[in-house]
């Protein structure tokens, strides 16, 4: 677990080069299917692939006896949460999917960026768009809403199992996110990963270097045995 919450900077350098499609693509093969977070989506276009250790948040719906304002201050709050984020952690918030209450602002963002917290991600919405925006803090989400989260949403605590976006999100997970959302790497298959995911990235520059010189696609994508014979002699000579 250590090196799941300090990743080696070979390991994310690693993962940089590899995009979520990539990653559910090699994921598929290994037969997980549900590992992209529905309604994760960029705040802003161009944002670059984060990758790094999932730091759990979790809401439960509102209840108006805890869902109050005067919450903020308890030590079970978004606040004391924040105060115990890593550095290079990519915060993931279940949100459940509610879209009229914003589960962080623009303060809250601001404290993440000092403690140099990776990114947010979340299947909910934000709140102070601008702000948001102006700290800037790699966020994907469902979008904005001006309501806070005790409009809509009780904060329950930090570090523990979460669904958000529809996938199980344990603490330590591996999260990678670029302009296709956010994708979920569990733990125990990091290194399988990172073992296969520059082979595919590879494989799939030659096909498209080869889609672009009017190779049809039959027995190109997915390749036949002339076709795989032929890219790995090419690949032997760059060796």
């Amino acid at each position: 677990m250590e090196r799941l919450a300090n990743l080696e900077q070979t390991v994310i350098n690693a993962l940089k080069n590899v995009s979520t499609a990539t990653l559910t693509t090699i994921l598929l093969k290994k037969g997980l299917r549900n590992v992209w977070l529905r309604g994760t989506k960029p705040i802003r276009p161009g944002q670059p692939r984060i990758v790094g250790p999932a730091f759990t948040l979790r809401f439960v719906p509102a209840r108006e006896d805890l869902a109050t304002p005067a919450s903020w201050g308890s030590p079970i709050s978004t606040r004391a949460a924040v105060e115990d984020m890593p550095e290079g952690a990519v915060a993931v918030a279940d949100a459940m999917g509610v879209t009229d209450a914003g589960i962080f602002g623009d303060i809250l963002c601001a404290r993440m960026v000092k403690r140099r917290v990776a990114a947010l991600v979340t299947d909910g919405v934000m709140r102070d768009a601008a702000g948001v925006l102006g700290t800037g803090l790699p966020v994907w989400c469902n979008g904005f809403a001006a309501p806070p989260s005790v409009a809509g949403l009780t904060f329950v605590g930090w570090q523990q199992p979460i669904a958000c976006g529809g996938v199980a999100v344990f603490p330590g997970d591996i999260v990678v996110v670029d302009d296709d959302g956010a994708v979920l790497i569990p733990a125990a298959l990091l290194d399988e990963v990172l073992a296969e995911a520059p082979e595919q990235e590879r494989m799939e520059a030659w096909i498209m270097n080869e889609v672009e010189k009017g190779v049809p696609l039959p027995g190109l994508y997915p390749m036949n045995t002339e076709t795989k014979a032929r890219y790995e002699a090419e690949k032997a000579k760059k060796e």
